[in-house]
C-alpha cells in the first residue's frame, strides 16, 4: 500500500521527479513559483466556492475549536487560508498552528494573520516536529494530496494527535455523471490554460489536474485511513464531490 501511494505523487510530479524525495522537492519548487499569485487563482480558477469549502470544514469542527486551550494543527497550511476559518470559529484560548514545507507559502500566511495568534512553522507533514499527542484537531485543507507517501502521512496524523482527537483531510475529488464529465472537461482543458496565463507558470496547473486523478477515491482513501488506525472514518462530498472533506478519530 505505501508503495502504491508513493508511486501517485511521483507520477503526478513533474518530469524528473523520480523518487519520492525528488517528487517532494519539485511540489515545493511548484508551489514556491506559484506562491505570489497563488491566493487569487486559487478564487478565480474555483469561482470563490473555495472560500465555502474552508468554512463548511472549519464549521464541522467547531465543538472542539470551541474548547478552552484546544491544540490545532493546519498540515500543508499553505498561505493559511483554513487556519484562518478554523481561528474564526475557536476560543480565544485555542492554539492554532500552521505548517507547511514551502517558505515562500509561509511567508504570505504570516501576511496574512498579521493581528491574531495564528501561529506557523516550517516543516515537513511525513516528519513533524512535535511529540506525541499534542494535537486535539489535525487539519489539512487541499495539501494532504501531495504526499509523497499518503499512508505515512497519515501515521504521522495519528501519531500526533490526542486520544479522541480528530483528523479533517479537506481535499478534491472526482465527480461523477454528467456533471462529472463538464467539470473534467473544465478542469483538465480550460484550468491548466487559464492558471498558466494567469500565473506565467505552466508547470503547476498540468500537475493540479494530474495529481487530483491519481489520489485515492473516497472508498480507497478511507480504507487508507482504517488501516492506519483511524475509526469512524468518514467522507463528506461538496458541491457534487469537486471536493470533499474526510474525517477520522484516533
Amino acid at each position: 500500500m505505501v508503495n502504491q501511494s508513493k508511486n501517485a505523487i511521483v507520477g503526478a510530479s513533474p518530469k524528473g521527479a523520480e523518487t519520492p524525495e525528488a517528487a517532494a522537492a519539485a511540489v515545493r519548487d511548484m508551489f514556491t513559483s506559484i506562491a505570489p499569485r497563488y491566493d487569487l487563482l486559487n478564487h478565480v480558477l474555483s469561482f470563490n466556492v473555495d472560500r465555502l469549502w474552508w468554512r463548511r470544514a472549519a464549521r464541522t469542527f467547531s465543538s472542539i475549536l470551541a474548547r478552552p486551550d484546544s491544540q490545532v494543527l493546519d498540515l500543508c497550511c499553505g498561505t493559511g487560508d483554513m487556519a484562518l476559518a478554523l481561528r474564526r470559529r475557536a476560543n480565544a484560548s485555542a492554539c492554532i498552528l500552521g505548517a507547511d514545507f514551502s517558505h515562500a507559502m509561509l511567508r504570505l500566511a504570516t501576511r496574512k494573520s498579521r493581528g491574531t495568534t495564528l501561529r506557523w512553522i516550517e516543516a515537513d507533514a511525513l516528519r513533524l516536529p512535535f511529540p506525541d499527542g499534542r494535537f486535539d484537531l489535525a487539519a489539512s485543507a487541499f495539501g494532504f494530496r501531495n504526499l509523497a507517501d499518503y499512508d505515512a502521512g497519515l501515521s504521522e496524523i495519528l501519531r500526533v494527535l490526542k486520544a479522541g482527537g480528530e483528523c479533517g483531510i479537506l481535499d478534491f475529488g472526482e465527480p461523477k455523471g454528467l456533471f462529472g464529465k463538464f467539470y473534467r472537461f473544465y478542469f483538465r482543458r480550460v484550468l491548466p490554460k487559464v492558471g498558466t496565463l494567469i500565473s506565467g507558470v505552466k508547470g503547476p496547473y498540468l500537475y493540479l489536474p494530474a495529481s487530483v486523478e491519481r489520489f485515492p477515491d473516497p472508498g480507497a482513501m478511507l480504507e487508507r485511513m482504517r488501516a492506519a488506525g483511524f475509526r469512524a472514518a468518514s467522507w463528506t462530498p461538496y458541491t457534487f464531490g469537486i471536493a470533499g472533506l474526510y474525517r477520522g478519530k484516533k
